[in-house]
């Protein structure tokens, strides 16, 4: 069952919470759609700025979000100019007021999304997979993870014949309900075609009636302790 289910989507209300947070009646397939598009504007817009998360609030016609990236100087821009552009061009997509927190990840490789992404990059600059799947491994060992484990699947290294590369390194307890585990994944556009990057990165254990913030950041080095749904006092 771990191995084919989303990691995120199985331990949603155990260990992680939604990143979507609203309630809403008739017009939830419209919210949701607004939802999408908002996450897909943010991905493209602020491609080359690390965004590994966006998380959405909504109250009423407003609603807040939450930008998780390893760049933020370049998201804010000088005084703000950018995070104000953003924000105009987001209300102009879908027509209601918006406010924009900004989110710095503090250690990029230990994100599973970013470091997808950063082996996608530079699948796209012709670099060996094998090279760069072994130096994000690297990198995110050294900083503490637990263990980590990365696919690539397609013509890799412009072979004739499309294949999957797998590669780990440490423990990745997927069946684990309790394990923190991060997912990402990313699609390298090369000349041959594209490259699907999988990237799990497990940073150990979480005590029940906890729950984890977004890894690389603040709130995931100081995990939020709150009641965990269903459970008594």
């Amino acid at each position: 069952m771990g191995q084919k289910v989303h990691p995120n989507g199985f331990r949603l209300g155990v260990i992680r919470t939604w990143s979507s947070v609203w309630y809403a009646g008739r017009d939830y397939a419209e919210l949701l759609h607004e939802d999408l598009k908002l996450r897909d504007y943010i991905k493209k817009r602020l491609y080359n700025t690390g965004v590994a998360k966006v998380d959405i609030e909504r109250a009423g016609r407003k609603a807040k979000v939450h930008i998780y990236t390893a760049r933020p100087g370049l998201v804010i821009g000088q005084r703000g100019a950018e995070v104000d552009k953003l924000r105009s061009e987001l209300e102009m997509l879908t027509g209601r007021e918006l406010l924009i927190n900004i989110h710095e990840v503090l250690s990029p490789e230990l994100s599973a999304q970013l470091v997808a992404e950063s082996i996608a990059q530079q699948l796209q600059r012709r670099i060996s997979f094998r090279r760069a799947i072994k130096k994000s491994m690297q990198s995110t060992m050294r900083l503490g993870a637990k263990g980590i484990r990365l696919r690539v699947s397609g013509r890799l290294n412009g072979a004739e014949i499309a294949r999957t590369e797998n590669a780990h390194e440490g423990s990745v307890p997927l069946h684990t309900l309790r394990a923190d585990i991060d997912y990402g994944f990313a699609i390298s556009h090369t000349t041959y075609g594209c490259i699907g990057v999988k990237c799990w990165i497990y940073h150990g254990e979480v005590m029940p009636g906890e729950y984890v913030g977004t890894p690389g950041t603040d709130a995931m080095s100081q995990r939020r302790r709150e009641r965990a749904p269903g459970r008594s006092r």
